[in-house]
């Protein structure tokens, strides 16, 4: 199982955001504690570590793993449009 850790901008967002919208973005960060690659993801190009994105919803969550230590760093929740 690996850890989720969070940049500032994601924390915030999870504590401003709508009880419905946080319980699902909560739901997919525990589906990434057990398994960080699932079907729907997708590598962000263009950034120097392997950056990767899901999508709940509207939002995009974008997040780094680093396998040999079993955590996950998200460094981003928005909204599709403002998420690149």
């Amino acid at each position: 199982m690996f850890e989720i850790f969070f940049g500032s901008q994601p924390e915030k967002f999870l504590k401003k955001a709508e009880k419905e919208l946080r319980e699902r973005l909560w739901d997919k960060l525990d589906e990434l504690k057990l398994n960080p690659f699932p079907s729907d993801v997708v590598r962000v190009v263009g950034t120097k570590e392997k950056a990767f994105r899901v999508r709940v919803g509207g939002y995009r969550i974008q997040y780094y793993v680093f396998q040999d230590k079993k955590e996950i760093l998200v460094f981003d929740i928005d909204k599709r449009g403002r998420a690149y």
